[in-house]
Parts: structure tokens; sequence; C-alpha cells
């Protein structure tokens, strides 16, 4: 467990300046990559890993605290992505880019979903159609993109901190 904390706080830490300063730019109509949603996902479906929970409540605080979008909601969709990544990759799939697939769009779904009833009964009143063909769709497809190489990454960093015994 103390090895899931001390690689969480590095590489969600580089991961939330990244979004911030570099992907932030990167938009496709008014969408742009969830980083930390990316990182978040690909952790929870490494099956040898412990410590998705505590990635999750870490990636929802920093994110939480780099933008204008309230902590629970960030709370609320991380979680769900932490637990439906850990549902897929020990029950249903065993092809884990399918699996990073469909984490990525569900979860990227809910918080957009998540954010939009926000900010329409709280702030400005949105139109969902609008909403959904400008951020939601480009959204989505920036982060099913990018998710590919993060789950390569995010794999391989898991297999150095959780290496497979060696059959004797």
């Amino acid at each position: 467990m103390r090895r899931a904390i001390l690689a969480a706080i590095p590489v969600l830490g580089l991961a939330i300046i990244l979004q911030t300063t570099i992907f932030s730019r990167i938009m496709l109509l008014s969408g742009n990559v969830d980083l930390l949603l990316l990182v978040v996902a690909a952790w929870g479906l490494q099956e040898r890993v412990r410590g998705g929970w505590i990635w999750g409540a870490l990636a929802c605080l920093l994110a939480g605290l780099a933008s204008s979008v309230p902590w629970y909601l960030y709370f609320i969709g991380y979680m769900s992505v932490v637990g439906l990544a850990r549902l897929l990759a020990h029950r249903i799939w065993q092809a884990p880019l399918l699996a990073m697939f469909a984490v990525t769009f569900i979860g990227t779904m809910e918080l957009l979903m998540l954010t939009f009833v926000q900010r329409t009964l709280f702030e400005v009143p949105l139109v969902f159609s609008e909403v959904f063909s400008q951020i939601v769709l480009p959204t989505i497809l920036l982060n099913m993109l990018l998710g590919i190489p993060v789950h390569a990454l995010i794999r391989d960093l898991a297999g150095r901190l959780y290496p497979e015994k060696a059959l004797a």
C-alpha cells in the first residue's frame, strides 16, 4: 500500500501539471483532455496493483484544487472510474485496451454530465445539444486517443512497482 501512495504523489502531481499547462491548450472544439481521469482509469485496470482508491482520492483532491468544478463532482466521477476499472479488471474483461476504452468512455460521460447538471442548476443554464456536440463528444475523442499511450505508460509503471513472481 505504501508503494501505491509513494507512486501516486509524483505521478498524479505530474499529471495535474501537464493537464493544467500543456493538455489544457490541446482542444478539439471546446473539449479537452482529462489526463487525471485517464491515469486513474489506467491504474485501476492493472490487476496486480493496490491502492486504486487512494489514486482516485488524490486525483479528485488535485483536480478540485486546480479547477472551478466542485471537488465532490470529481470525487464521484473518479471513484466510480476506479470502481468500474477494478470490476472490469478482475471479473469481466481480459482485454485491457478495450476495458480502458470502456472506462474512459463511461467515466468521461459521467464526469461531464455531472458538471453539466451542476452548472445548469447553480450557475448558467446551458443548452444540452450544444454542450454534447461542442464539449462532450470532442472530449471523449481526445480522451480515447490519449488513453492508449497513458495505459501503456501506467502498465509499465505498475509492472515495475509490482513485478510478477517468477515461477521457480
